[in-house]
């Protein structure tokens, strides 16, 4: 492994657009970039258990998989979920058995706009198998654990958790993240960082499918800097290629990156922390700091007035409907490779609760999935209403504290599937009918819980209105800045 060449601490505070800076300015190169990027990810893997492989031959050539020397944010490396948009060529597993050693015969056109960018993906990270669950332990290549940064025995949450735990750790400023159904809010609120879940169609997905077939995915990243999330989808969103999205998009006529230099205009704001048609109530502190950060909202000249659960939509009807598209719709379509669904010897190397995905969705039938698109459609009307009152929705990121890493969330541990679900959508309530709906949401930090590890309040905003959010989450992160960027016990700054 090559030499490092900023000091440790300094590499690890450093976001991407400053890291960006020192390249282009040729106070580094790509290549040492991209071999202290590495070189972090190596040492700190035995703790983290984050990376799946790094590309170790791009310290040699930053640019051998396409990123662009002249592109804005050349040099700056990041890590790929396993689970997604890939690169041609590279490991494409999405954390399963199924698609084990599979790999991209093209790099899909969202990696291809962050490449055009100049971004360098160093190597792959870790994936909940096939994205389900808000735990990251996988058993297709032996049993893997990830960890949270901040304490191991902890979880950073998933699907998203290994990029999560790389970029807390300092190990690379932002990463690669998706988000089915808060696999990319969660893990952020867990870890420390920004986590932004776009509108629906507004970043191109892999070529292998559009919307019509994924409604709830979107791809983003998770950061430590709001100017580091508005980079990226400045970067993101580059270009379209016509006919990859069932939604007909073009690349946005403004700039992130400038839109968080200005303020936002006084915004009137919900704020909710309710039961949203599930069984449990919010832990409390979790409720108690999203009320603090109203507070902050509201001494930076906003209205946030709390709603009842019943004025954002109709709960009874919107929980059976997106249970048919996860529990139902979503496994189903894992068997599509073969004729006669998954074969018995695949199945039976999956994750115990996976295999209950799978065996579970085989109960629905067609009239489940055409109810789901009636009531999908009954929801995000509702959502329409809700925002042509409001500007944006407060509520935590995440309804619990962080579990225990391959705790109750995990696909590897053998439970009763019934009780595991109502405690995922429980613990998801917030951030699930964001996806379901299309609508964006952004994770941000607000301190640590009484474990140490951090938490995270959401921000909903109209639909392709992540400007206004970025805005919003500009102005906190301004307000609060010791929430923001923080450095967890496990850290690239520990190193030396």
């Amino acid at each position: 492994m090559s030499e490092v060449t900023l000091r440790w601490q300094e590499w690890g505070r450093l976001d991407a657009v400053a890291l960006a800076q020192l390249v282009r300015s040729r106070q580094l190169s790509a290549a040492e970039t991209s071999a202290q990027a590495i070189a972090a990810a190596h040492l700190l893997e035995p703790q983290l258990g984050a990376v799946l492989e790094t590309f170790d031959e791009l310290i040699s050539a930053p640019g051998k998989d396409g990123a662009n020397p002249d592109g804005e944010l050349w040099g700056v490396p990041l890590f790929v979920k396993d689970l997604g948009s890939g690169i041609a060529g590279r490991l494409a597993e999405s954390g399963s058995v199924l698609h084990l050693n599979q790999r991209n015969n093209r790099t899909d056109p969202l990696i291809a706009n962050l490449h055009r960018a100049g971004l360098i993906a160093v190597g792959r990270s870790t994936t909940a198998e096939l994205g389900m669950t808000y735990d990251t332990t996988t058993t297709y290549r032996g049993l893997k654990v990830t960890r949270n940064p901040w304490h191991p025995d902890y979880s950073p949450g998933g699907s998203s958790g290994g990029s999560a735990a790389l970029v807390a750790a300092g190990v690379t400023p932002l990463a690669h993240a998706t988000d089915g159904a808060g696999s990319t809010r969660i893990p952020a609120s867990l870890t420390g960082l920004i986590g932004l879940k776009v509108s629906r169609a507004r970043l191109p997905l892999p070529w292998r499918f559009n919307e019509y077939g994924n409604a709830t995915l979107t791809e983003g990243t998770v950061s430590r800097t709001v100017r580091d999330t508005a980079a990226f989808l400045d970067a993101a969103t580059i270009a379209f290629p016509s006919g990859n999205s069932f939604i007909s998009v073009k690349p946005p006529t403004h700039s992130f990156s400038a839109a968080i230099t200005r303020p936002p205009a006084t915004l009137r704001i919900a704020l909710s922390t309710g039961y949203w048609g599930r069984t449990n109530a919010c832990h409390p502190d979790i409720a108690t700091r999203t009320r603090e950060v109203a507070t902050v909202l509201q001494q930076l000249g906003h209205t946030v007035e709390e709603v009842d659960d019943d004025v954002i939509t109709d709960w009874q009807r919107f929980w059976p409907s997106f249970q048919t598209f996860w529990l139902g719709l979503r496994p189903a379509m894992w068997g599509l490779p073969w004729e006669d669904g998954i074969p018995s010897e695949l199945l039976a190397q999956m994750a115990p609760m996976t295999q209950k995905f799978w065996r579970n969705a085989q109960r629905y039938d067609k009239r489940d999935a055409l109810r789901h698109q009636a009531s999908n459609n009954a929801h995000a009307l509702r959502l329409g209403e809700f925002f042509g009152k409001y500007d944006a929705l407060l509520t935590p990121a995440f309804a619990i504290p962080a579990p225990r890493a391959n705790g109750p969330f995990s696909v590897a541990i053998e439970r009763d599937f019934e009780g595991y679900i109502n405690e995922l959508l429980d613990a998801g309530r917030y951030a699930i009918p964001a996806n379901d709906a299309g609508l964006p949401a952004i994770s941000l930090p607000a301190g640590k819980d009484a474990n140490g590890i951090p938490l995270g309040v959401q921000l909903y905003g109209k639909w392709f209105d992540e400007a206004r959010l970025l805005q919003l989450g500009a102005q906190l992160e301004s307000a609060q800045p010791h929430w923001f960027n923080t450095v967890p016990g496990i850290h690239v700054g520990t190193l030396g």
